[in-house]
C-alpha cells in the first residue's frame, strides 16, 4: 500500500501494531448487547478441532524447535471455564519435581516430563510455551532471517527451571491476535512454499496468533466463481496479477501486471492453502477469508451489458494506460452483486471444507469511490456483507482501516454511512495507524509498522508497550484484539518481539526492564555492553515520535530523480544561491522545479548516538562471537547459533552507513552547485565505494541477501518460460513497477527497495554512478544537467536488469564483525568522516 506521492502531514501512514475495534460506539465489546460477537465465540469453540488434535499440533511444534526437550513437557487442552470464561494458558510444574528441581524417582532426567502447559487451544498452548522458554529460560525467537531462535540458553533436559508454586496463569485481556497485511503476502509471501509456510504458522502460534489473514490461492476460487458466468481462463488473464503483484489486483488497484498466470500456479496455490488452512485450524486459529469487494474482470462486463458497472480511475500508472489501470467495479445495486459475493463465499466453504466466519473484503483501497453520497456508501456496505451472509449466516465482515487514513475523501458521513451500513457487532475495524497517531481517542483503533518491507532500524516502541492497554481502557472502548499488520516481515525484530507481547499484558510494559533483558534472551548471555547499546537504540532509533512516514527514502535504495537544484544542501541554501546565481556557468540553472520533488530521506535521531551504541556493539562483539556460545543440544554450528548477534550487526552498520551515504551524497550535490568538480568526482566514488562495501557487509547474513528472493521465484515454476517470468516479477517488484516509458520512470520506482546484497552491487551502485557522470557532464560542458538523458539511462538499466538471469548467492559469506570492523575504521573513525582518507575499498565498485 503504497502512502500518496506527497502525503500531507495529517495522512502520514505508520504500519505494525493492530487494535481491532468493533465498527461501534457506545458500549464495550463485551457488553451483552453485542450478541453475535458471543454467537461467534460458541461457534469457534465448538467448531475447533478435537483436542487431541491441536495439543499434536503444538507437540510438533515443540519437536521442530527443539527436540532434545520434547519429552520434557506435557500439553493439554482445557475448557475456558477454567480460565474464568476466557481464553488463557496455564504453565505449572509436574508432579514428579521435588523442591530441589529434579525428578525424585527415574534416573533417565532427559524422558521425564518436568512443565506442564494447559491452554484452551493449540495456540494458547504454544503461546504458553514461548511464554515460559521467553520469561524462564531467557530464550529469543524470531524470523530465521532476523536471527531465527536463540535456544542455547536452555538448560539440559533434565533441569528446567521451575515456576513459582500453584503455576502461572495467563489470560488474553481481548479476544484476538490478528496477524498481516492485505499487501504482505505480496511483499513476503510471495515465493513461499509449504516448508516455509510450516515455519511461519509455527512462529504465529509461539506469539499466540489466532486471527491470521489467509489469502493464498483464491484465484483458483474465483476461477472457480467466474467459469459460472461462462469467463474463460484467457478472460481471466487480464484481470489477475502476477504472481508478485497479486496483492494489488485483488484490491481492485491494478489488473494484468505481470501476468498472466499459468493455469499450473492457480492449481498449485490452492493445493497450498488447503495445507496452510489445515495447519491453521489444527492449532485452534481462526482464519480470515477473503471476501467480494466488486472487483471484477472487463469480462463479465462484457457478458452482462445491463450491469451496473463503474470504470475506476488511474492507480499510480505514469499515463493511466487501459493495459493495466483502471479496473471495474460491479455497483452495490447490481442484483449480481450479492450473487457474486455468495458464490465466492460457497465455494470457499466448499473447496476448504469449513471456514471461521470471519472474511476480509477492503472496499476502496487506495480508490476513491465515485459518489460521495452517503446513502451510495451505506447500499455499498449493505450489499458486500449480504454477499457474505448469503454465503454464510454467520459472517462477520473485518475491513482495515487503511482507507480512513489514506483518503480525504472518508469524511464523517462517509465513514458513519459505510460502518453503520453493517448490523451491530458483524464489523471488525483494524485501524492501521495507532502507533504514531492513535484513532481510538476518538473513534476506533490500529497501529501499523513497516512498508513494503523494506529495511530500516525504526519503531515506537513506548507506545507498543502503553498503546493496546491505553485503548482497551479508554472510555467506550470497543477494543476486541491486538495484532500486527505490517506490510513485510523479516526485520526489526524487537518491535515485533514486545507487540506478540501485548496480547497478554494487561498492564503497560516497563520498557526500561524489558530492553535491559532484551540482549540477553537476542544473544544467550549477559553482556553490559550490549545492553548499554540497547538502550541507547531504544531512545533513539525505536523511539520515533516525529510522526513522519518512515517509509525508507535513503539516497542508495530510492535515489533522488531531480534535478539537482532541487535538493536543498547544509549551508548553501538562500546565500549560497545568491552567490550561485551570479555565476555564468550553465550547470547552475535551476530546471524541473514542477515535477518529482525530493523526497527527503527521514531522520529521526542523534546518529552520533547510533554511533556509539555500534562502537559498542563492536567492542564486546568478541564476547558474543566466542566459542563458548556453541551448544550441545542442537549440533548447529557457532555461525547459526550466533545468527541473531550477526544480523544486528550488520543491520546497525548497514543503518549507521546508510544515513552517512545520505550525508555524502548531499556533500556531492554541494559541491556540484559550488563548481567544484574535483571534490564531485572524489566524493562520487567515494559514495560508489560505500555502496560496494555495503554489499559485502549485507552479504555476510542470510537475512539480507538477494539470492533467496528470485530462487524462490524460480522453484515455484514448472517449466523454464514460468521461471522467466517469476524471476521477472520478483526483481520488478524490488525495483520499478508497474509502467514507465524511456523517459518516465513508474511512480512506484524504488517503493519495495530492499538492503540486498547483489541488489546494491548489481543495480543500486550502477545506477548511481550514471547520475555521477551527468553531473561531471553538466560541470565539464557547462550546460544544464542532462535530466532526460539520465532518466532514459536509469530507465534503461533498471528494464535490462528486470530482465536479466544473473545467478545471485543463497548463503552468506565473509566475516561479518570483521567487515563492519573494516567499514567502521574507513567512513567513521575520523572526526569528520567526510574528510576522506583514500583508503581502498575491499570490493569491487560501480565507477564513474
Amino acid at each position: 500500500m503504497p502512502p500518496l506521492p506527497h502525503p500531507a502531514p495529517r495522512f502520514l501512514p505508520l504500519l505494525l501494531l493492530v487494535v481491532i475495534a468493533c465498527a461501534t460506539s457506545g458500549a464495550r465489546c463485551s457488553d451483552r448487547r453485542f450478541p453475535h460477537l458471543d454467537r461467534l465465540r460458541e461457534l469457534h469453540h465448538r467448531e475447533r478441532r478435537p483436542a487431541a488434535e491441536q495439543e499434536a499440533a503444538a507437540r510438533g511444534l515443540l519437536e521442530r524447535l527443539l527436540p532434545s526437550h520434547s519429552a520434557s513437557f506435557e500439553f493439554r487442552v482445557i475448557s475456558t471455564d477454567q480460565c474464568g470464561g476466557k481464553a488463557c494458558f496455564v504453565i505449572d510444574n509436574h508432579s514428579l519435581f521435588d523442591g530441589k528441581g529434579t525428578p525424585e524417582i527415574f534416573s533417565d532426567s532427559a524422558t521425564i516430563v518436568l512443565i506442564v502447559i494447559l491452554g484452551v487451544s493449540g495456540v494458547e498452548i504454544s503461546a504458553g510455551l514461548h511464554w515460559y522458554l521467553k520469561h524462564y529460560c531467557a530464550v529469543h525467537i524470531s524470523w530465521y532471517k532476523t536471527g531465527g531462535a536463540q535456544l542455547s540458553s536452555i538448560p539440559l533436559p533434565g533441569s528446567l527451571p521451575r515456576v513459582p508454586a500453584g503455576g502461572v496463569s495467563i489470560q488474553r485481556p481481548v479476544d484476538w491476535s490478528y496477524y498481516q497485511n492485505a499487501v504482505t503476502s505480496s511483499y513476503s509471501f510471495a515465493w513461499w512454499d509449504w516448508a516455509r509456510w510450516e515455519k511461519e504458522i509455527d512462529w504465529m502460534a509461539l506469539q499466540g496468533i489466532n486471527l491470521p489473514l489467509a489469502f493464498t490461492g483464491q484465484e483458483a476460487i474465483w476461477q472457480k466463481v467466474f467459469q459460472r458466468y461462462n469467463i474463460s481462463k484467457s478472460d481471466l488473464d487480464n484481470f489477475f496479477g502476477g504472481p508478485a503483484f497479486l496483492a494489488w489486483s485483488r484490491m481492485a488497484n491494478m489488473h494484468g501486471w505481470g501476468g498472466p498466470l499459468p493455469q499450473t500456479w492457480l492449481d498449485d496455490q490452492l493445493a497450498l492453502q488447503k495445507k496452510i488452512l489445515s495447519r491453521m485450524y489444527d492449532f485452534g486459529m481462526f482464519p480470515v477469508l477473503p471476501a467480494f469487494s466488486g472487483n471484477i474482470p472487463a469480462a463479465l462486463k462484457s457478458k452482462f451489458p445491463s450491469a451496473k458497472v463503474t470504470h475506476l480511475g488511474n492507480w499510480f500508472t505514469v499515463d493511466s494506460n487501459p493495459r493495466w489501470c483502471c479496473t471495474y467495479l460491479l455497483d452495490a445495486s447490481d442484483p449480481l452483486f450479492v450473487e457474486i459475493g455468495k458464490l465466492f463465499i460457497e465455494e470457499q466453504i466448499r473447496e476448504y471444507g469449513r471456514t471461521s466466519h470471519i472474511y476480509n473484503c477492503d472496499t476502496f483501497d487506495e480508490n476513491t469511490p465515485p459518489l460521495s453520497d452517503p446513502n451510495y456508501i451505506s447500499s455499498l456496505g449493505a450489499a458486500t456483507f449480504r454477499g457474505m451472509q448469503s454465503g454464510d449466516d454467520d459472517a462477520v465482515w473485518l475491513m482495515q482501516g487503511w482507507l480512513f487514513t489514506y483518503d480525504p475523501f472518508w469524511e464523517p458521513p462517509q465513514m458513519k454511512a459505510l460502518l453503520h451500513s453493517v448490523p451491530v457487532g458483524r464489523m471488525i475495524v483494524l485501524d492501521l495507524y495507532a502507533e504514531v497517531k492513535p484513532v481510538w481517542i476518538n473513534s476506533h483503533q490500529c497501529m501499523l509498522h513497516n512498508f513494503a518491507a523494506d529495511f530500516e532500524m525504526y519503531g515506537v516502541l513506548d507506545a507498543v508497550a502503553s498503546g493496546p492497554i491505553d485503548a482497551r481502557l479508554s472510555d467506550n472502548s470497543t477494543m476486541v484484539g491486538v495484532g500486527m499488520s505490517m506490510e513485510g516481515i523479516e526485520q526489526n525484530p524487537i518491535v515485533y518481539d514486545l507487540m506478540s507481547e501485548m496480547s497478554f499484558h494487561h498492564k503497560r510494559v516497563d520498557l526500561q526492564v524489558w530492553v535491559n533483558a532484551y540482549p540477553t534472551r537476542r544473544y544467550g548471555k549477559s553482556v553490559t555492553g550490549l545492553q548499554d547499546a540497547w538502550r541507547i537504540l531504544y531512545h533513539t532509533l525505536y523511539n520515533c515520535t516525529d510522526g513522519k512516514n518512515d517509509k525508507n527514502r535513503d539516497v542508495i535504495v530510492a535515489f533522488p530523480d531531480v534535478e539537482p537544484f532541487i535538493i536543498e544542501t547544509p549551508g548553501l541554501y538562500t546565500s549560497a544561491r545568491k552567490e550561485i546565481s551570479t555565476m555564468s556557468s550553465k550547470n547552475k540553472i535551476v530546471m524541473d522545479t514542477s515535477s518529482d520533488a525530493y523526497e527527503k530521506p527521514h531522520l529521526w535521531y542523534d546518529t552520533s548516538a547510533v554511533i556509539h551504541a555500534l562502537e559498542l556493539f563492536l567492542q564486546y562483539g568478541d564476547e558474543v562471537f566466542d566459542s563458548n556460545t556453541f551448544s550441545w543440544k542442537t549440533g548447529r554450528d557457532k555461525r547459526y547459533l550466533l545468527s541473531q548477534k550477526v544480523y544486528d550487526l550488520v543491520d546497525l552498520t548497514r543503518q549507521v552507513l546508510a544515513k552517512y551515504a545520505n550525508e555524502v551524497f548531499l556533500k556531492i550535490i554541494e559541491s556540484f552547485k559550488s563548481n567544484n568538480m574535483n571534490q564531485v568526482t572524489t566524493l562520487s566514488q567515494h559514495f560508489l565505494d560505500l555502496v560496494s562495501d555495503l554489499d559485502t557487509l549485507l552479504a555476510s547474513h542470510d537475512g539480507f541477501l538477494l539470492g533467496p528472493w528470485l530462487e524462490d521465484a524460480k522453484g515455484l515454476a514448472r517449466y523454464q518460460e514460468q521461471e522467466i517470468q517469476y524471476e521477472w516479477n520478483a526483481r520488478t517488484q524490488i525495483t520499478m513497477w508497474f509502467d514507465n516509458t524511456e523517459t518516465r520512470a513508474s511512480l512506484l520506482r524504488d517503493y519495495a527497495n530492499k538492503y540486498w546484497s547483489g541488489l546494491l552491487r548489481d543495480y543500486y551502485g550502477p545506477r548511481a554512478a550514471i547520475y555521477f557522470k551527468h553531473l561531471l557532464l553538466s560541470m565539464e560542458k557547462n550546460e544544464p544537467f542532462a535530466l532526460e538523458e539520465w532518466r532514459r539511462e536509469w530507465i534503461s538499466l533498471t528494464n535490462n536488469w528486470q530482465s536479466d538471469r544473473k545467478v545471485f548467492a543463497t548463503t552468506a559469506t565473509g566475516d561479518a564483525l570483521n567487515i563492519s570492523r573494516s567499514l567502521y575504521m574507513k567512513y567513521l573513525r575520523s572526526a569528520d568522516p567526510l574528510e576522506l582518507k583514500g583508503a581502498g575499498s575491499p570490493g569491487k565498485s560501480a565507477t564513474l
